[in-house]
This record gives C-alpha cells, sequence and structure tokens, in this order.
C-alpha cells in the first residue's frame, strides 16, 4: 500500500474526537469513604506502567468516589499531562482518572485511537521538552491541543495499527503468561515458606525464634548467610573513559517492574569495569535497591556492575535463588524501617541489609523449591526476552509507519 505524503494531513487532538479532563476532588481530601468500591481508579502510575491496554490499577472508587468523578469506557486513551507526562495508555475496561490524566474518545469517522496512541510516541519527547516548570512539570491540556498528529485517511490508519498492534498483542500475551509463572510460584513459597505448610510439616512443631514461631530444624539466620553482599559503586565521573559498551551498569530505574534485568540504561567501558573489578555481579545475583525507593528486587542476567544505591547478593547456593528472591521481595516493610532514621531518604546501608535476618528453611527443602520453581522462573525470563525483541522491533517500526512527512510503504498483509 503505497502512500503519498500528501495523504497525511495535520490535525489537532480534539478534531480527531472528544477531549476530557478527568475529575478527581477529593472532597474531603483523601477522604477513606471515596475509595474501596468496585470502580477501578487509575492514576499517572498504572498509566505508566502499562504496555497498550490499560487494566491494572492499585485504587479503586466507592459510590462516593464516583460520584465526583466521573467514569470513562474501554477505549479510551488516557494520557498523563502531571507527574510521568506524555504517557499514554488505552481502557482496557471501564474506569476513572484523576484531571492528571486527559481522555480521548477517538471519533470513529476520524481516526484510529491505537494509531493516536502510537503517534503519541513520536510526540512523547517534544511534549516532554514544553511541559519543565519551575516545580513541577505540568503538560497543560491547551499545550497538549496546541501539537499537530500526521494523520493519513482512516483506512490507513487502521491497516499500520493493526501492524503494530500486533507486536502489542503478543507482549500482552507474555505479560499474562509471565503473571500466572509469578503467581504460581509465589503460592508454592507462601504454603512452603510463609504458611509452613510444606511436604512432611504435620510431624514437625513449631518452636519459637526471634522472628516468632518456626518449625523445628528451621533457623533464623543474616542474609550474609545465602552469599557475599556487594555494594555497588559509580566510577569517577571525571574520566569519561570509564563509560562506554562493555559491561551493563545498573541503576534502580532498570530493575522497576522486571524480574529479570535485561537491559541497563547505561553501561561501562572495560577500563572502567575494570578500575572497580570487586564490584563485578555475576549472572544470577540478586540486586535489592536500597536508598531512595527501597525494596524493588531483580535477578542479574549476565555479568554488570550497579551503582551505590543497590545492594546485591552473590549466591553460595544457587537452589535459594528463588526461595530467596521471594524472600527479599516480601522484606520491603523490614527494609523500609531499617531505612528510616529521619533523613528525607531512605537509606539502608551494606552493614544493615547484610546482618538483616531472614526465617532460613532446610537445605533439603529448598532444593526441592528450586526444582519445582527453576523451570517457572527460566520461562520467565525466556518470555521477558520475547517482550523486549517485540518492543525493539516495534520501536523501529513505528517511525518509518508513521513517517507521514513523507512518503512510506505499508505492507498489505
Amino acid at each position: 500500500m503505497r502512500i503519498s505524503a500528501a495523504d497525511w494531513k495535520p490535525a489537532k487532538l480534539d478534531e480527531l474526537g472528544f477531549v476530557g479532563r478527568g475529575k478527581s476532588r477529593h472532597r474531603p481530601r483523601n477522604a477513606a469513604f471515596l475509595y474501596g468500591g468496585r470502580y477501578p481508579f487509575f492514576q499517572t502510575g498504572d498509566i505508566k506502567a502499562a504496555n497498550f491496554y490499560l487494566t491494572e490499577y492499585s485504587q479503586t472508587y466507592s459510590e462516593e468516589g464516583l460520584a465526583q468523578s466521573k467514569l470513562w469506557k474501554p477505549g479510551t486513551l488516557c494520557i498523563t499531562i502531571a507527574a510521568n507526562i506524555a504517557e499514554s495508555a488505552i481502557l482496557g475496561i471501564e474506569g476513572c482518572f484523576p484531571d492528571s490524566v486527559v481522555g480521548f474518545v477517538a471519533d470513529p469517522d476520524k481516526a484510529d485511537v491505537r494509531f493516536i496512541k502510537y503517534y503519541m510516541e513520536i510526540l512523547k519527547l517534544r511534549m516532554q521538552n514544553v511541559s519543565h516548570g519551575a516545580t513541577q512539570d505540568n503538560l497543560s491540556v491547551d499545550k497538549l491541543l496546541s501539537f499537530d498528529f500526521l494523520v493519513p485517511p482512516l483506512p490507513v490508519q487502521q491497516r499500520i495499527a493493526g501492524i503494530l498492534s500486533a507486536y502489542d498483542d503478543l507482549i500482552e500475551n507474555n505479560q499474562r503468561r509471565i503473571k500466572i509463572l509469578e503467581e504460581m510460584a509465589r503460592s508454592l513459597y507462601r504454603e512452603w515458606f510463609v504458611y509452613f505448610r510444606y511436604p512432611g510439616h504435620e510431624s514437625v512443631p513449631l518452636v519459637d525464634s526471634s522472628l516468632g514461631e518456626i518449625p523445628k530444624g528451621w533457623q533464623v539466620n543474616p542474609l550474609n548467610h545465602f552469599g557475599k553482599v556487594i555494594t555497588g559503586k559509580t566510577p569517577s565521573k571525571a574520566n569519561a573513559d570509564f563509560f562506554g559498551l562493555n559491561m551493563p551498569f545498573v541503576k534502580t530505574p532498570d530493575m522497576h517492574g522486571n524480574m529479570f534485568i535485561l537491559n541497563a540504561n547505561e553501561s561501562l567501558s572495560a577500563e572502567g569495569a575494570k578500575s572497580q573489578a570487586s564490584k563485578t555481579l555475576p549472572a544470577g545475583s540478586i540486586c535489592v535497591s536500597c536508598i531512595g525507593t527501597l525494596g524493588v528486587v531483580s535477578i542479574t542476567t549476565e555479568d554488570c556492575q550497579t551503582n551505590q544505591q543497590i545492594n546485591s547478593v552473590v549466591l553460595t547456593n544457587e537452589a535459594s535463588r528463588e526461595f530467596l528472591f521471594l524472600r527479599l521481595q516480601d522484606a520491603k516493610q523490614t527494609l523500609e524501617n531499617l531505612g528510616s532514621n529521619g533523613a528525607t531518604m531512605g537509606n539502608v546501608n551494606k552493614g544493615k541489609f547484610e546482618a538483616m535476618e531472614l526465617i532460613s528453611p532446610p537445605t533439603g527443602l529448598l532444593t526441592e523449591y528450586h526444582r519445582v520453581a527453576q523451570p517457572m522462573f527460566s520461562e520467565i525470563l525466556s518470555l521477558s526476552r520475547q517482550m523486549d525483541n517485540l518492543r525493539r522491533t516495534r520501536d523501529l517500526l513505528l517511525p518509518r509507519l508513521l513517517g507521514g512527512d513523507r512518503a512510506s510503504q505499508v505492507p498489505d498483509d
């Protein structure tokens, strides 16, 4: 399908459909009776975390909450205009959102909402650049409506959206499979290591420990019982030769929402990595954010180094990996308690981290859990790598298919 540049016409968002701001008066402020009902309440963080369709949420409205808000229909494009600027996702279910989010409902005769969602990715950086403020970044509705969307005829929009959304549909499917596998591994972990309903538990009495009652034969050990703790470090920024493309340099944002660390936004040169070789982590190490945002946990997939905000465990016994990953995820509140020292930013130093006490099951039970859970973790890693490749391919196609400033070729099938 050959498309000429003349087929692409500039249009403002409100010329392509209805644009409205979310509502959330929250009066009285944050009153409990507004929340906890059956109406999903999507916030900017939920939109940023979504891939394409928005279905996951951390808060709900009651009937009273709905009365001071608005229920938007599936198919609405949600666009953030405060906090996380110019993030977008399409509602997959009915839901409410606050005034920090703009809703776009496409005119079915003018626009395909999926095409507009993809075009938002083309405009995102420009929108973020015009949103910088003295106190807080903000993309006003007026600024949002000042941007031109170059749109071809509706059938072409639908064809382009169909090509790109095929990748996102595969990503969504992988995400669902990962969620099921994570829940399977976590459910067994809870049964055995939280509720102590492991094979043979009926004949094992509970005994007192510093962390409450535990099965006889289990122990309470410091974290460094499981392996060597390494605190990351940033090489001197004054030496530009320390940074390059040889070794991934992991920071907390690289870990968010990821069981496995597949990509790091920065990397070190061979010289930079060698300058602090004792900080190198092998694949399979468990990283935990311990400054600022506490308790984000991920597993390395290749040799890497981290910055000083991350403490990592290089395991002595690889059979403890799945158990310890889930145990450290459960320790978020403990880490926050350890890190609250009156300062504005939480900080759990190496000494506090490696001394943190954990309930430790016998080696044989750890090995048995590893035998069951390791294939699930391995499948999650495989699916995550597939998603990474799908995103990369989709992002390469985006500017080629949405390049309406020049003639472009859209495949017919």
